[in-house]
């Protein structure tokens, strides 16, 4: 399927790391060998929303099994594309999920489908012929939406969004509605396979030549695939907790547009599990904005949201740690100084309103890499544990997994152009007498939940 789709030439290329260093006091191992039951990243639901920088499910598996027991709560305040709440599902946990990205809402209802109706192609066959003959348009909210595309195949676009946004709200319109973001960034000028919008002459040129072709039937072949695709991933997946569950399934609960260092944890929990956002790579607001706007949300909340991304806020304290502190000395630019702060100030901040909910002796799983700034290596984990231990954390171990092939994207700046060789899943244990608390800060996103599209916030596993 991938390959079918390549419509477009990339100059991307997979490299395998050769550096071999191991830290000192880090344990060396390969999730995906000490996780052989799944050997597929994008194995049932994981692979239905195309999201930059995926929290791959092999770790977040391992961290379930050996972290937590059955019925346990786990949260995770950097949701991003749901793979936590989708692998507690599977593995008979709740989950709580918060993100600051609007995406999580319409994610996670199509990722952990439950509904009892049988999923038949031939349904999802009319309403993709009925789609081809729309007369019903949607144009996005979005000031700049003519600079992406080309005309001709902007009509077309707007014609298919304009059927699936009149559709009744059920599985079918999501399962269009998944393939039809993944074909309106493929036909749009933007180099899709990067994660930022950006235009290319390269990628000009081949849109140029596609309007040349048949592009109509192209476009209209990979909607029905990914679509068709789509429907088996979740026909398999209701096989598969079928035939795993009896009566009670989990309770997965969502929030996406959310700021996590001011929401609410509803309950308790047993664990944390997350990925926070890399130094360098933290815009995923402006990765997906061309979805956010195909989905129906505006230029004002997009806007909104991606000014609380990390390079774009102020840090309301300074985070000092003995490793941070090195790190700081060493930089010479005020900016970096200041992206540095930043940084640790709103990372620190979401992971401690999350970890105040933990229960005396619940687990911490935070899998971080260890990315450079103006050359300078910045060991995440490290800096996390010393953070967290001088508050009554206890620091059980790390894991380095040591990453064998990466994706390279030589057409735009890359700040970390050789890539991480490993990353890193710091395991902190929570003592009765943490001093972990949520800090009086006020909440910067007071409305956001009521702007989100409904998604019944916090509802259950059966909600379709």
């Amino acid at each position: 399927m991938e390959e079918q789709f390549t419509l477009f030439p990339t100059d991307t290329e997979l490299e395998t790391p050769t550096e071999q260093t191991t830290s000192e006091g880090v344990e060396s191992v390969s999730f995906r060998d000490l996780v052989p039951e799944i050997d597929d990243t994008g194995y049932l639901t994981h692979a239905v929303f195309a999201y930059p920088a995926k929290f791959i499910p092999q770790i977040v598996r391992y961290a379930i099994n050996t972290y937590t027991k059955e019925t346990d709560w786990i949260v995770d305040p950097f949701a991003g594309s749901g793979t936590v709440g989708v692998e507690a599902y599977l593995c008979k946990r709740n989950a709580v999920l918060f993100d600051l990205n609007l995406l999580l809402n319409h994610i996670m209802p199509l990722k952990i489908y439950s509904g009892k109706k049988p999923l038949n192609e031939a349904d999802l066959f009319r309403r993709l012929a009925t789609m081809q003959e729309s007369n019903h348009r949607f144009i996005p909210d979005w000031s700049n939406v003519d600079y992406w595309y080309a005309p001709e195949i902007l009509e077309v676009l707007s014609y298919y969004w304009g059927f699936v946004n009149n559709m009744d709200d059920d599985v079918f319109a999501s399962i269009i509605k998944a393939a039809l973001l993944k074909a309106s960034k493929r036909f749009s000028n933007t180099e899709d396979r990067t994660p930022k919008l950006a235009r290319s002459k390269r990628k000009l040129n081949a849109i140029a030549e596609l309007l040349k072709e048949n592009w109509r039937e192209q476009l209209d072949e990979m909607v029905h695939s990914l679509s068709l695709k789509t429907l088996r991933s979740l026909k398999d997946f209701v096989m598969y907790t079928q035939q795993h569950y009896n009566e009670n399934t989990p309770e997965i609960q969502w929030q996406g547009g959310v700021d996590s260092s001011y929401i609410t944890v509803p309950r308790e929990c047993d664990a944390l599990i997350t990925s926070p956002p890399y130094l360098q790579a933290q815009e995923y607001i402006r990765s997906t904005k061309m979805e956010l706007f195909w989905l129906g949300h505006t230029e004002e909340e997009v806007r909104e949201l991606s000014r609380l991304e990390i390079p774009y806020r102020k840090a309301d304290r300074i985070v000092q740690t003995e490793t941070l502190d090195k790190v700081r000395e060493m930089l010479t630019r005020d900016d970096l100084c200041k992206r540095l702060d930043s940084y640790f100030c709103h990372t620190v901040n979401a992971l401690e309103n999350a970890m105040v909910q933990l229960k005396p002796n619940a687990a911490a799983c935070i899998f971080v890499g260890n990315p450079r700034i103006d050359g300078i290596m910045v060991e995440l984990w490290r800096i996390l544990a010393e953070y967290f231990t001088e508050r009554g954390w206890t620091f059980e171990k790390v894991y380095e997994d040591r990453i064998k092939t990466r994706k390279l994207f030589g057409a735009r700046k890359n700040k970390n152009p050789d890539g991480m060789k490993s990353e890193f899943l710091l395991i902190l244990r929570k003592r009765a007498t943490c001093q972990t608390a949520a800090l009086p800060r006020g909440p910067v996103l007071q409305d956001a939940a009521a702007r989100a599209p409904d998604p019944k916030t916090f509802r259950d596993s059966d909600a379709s």
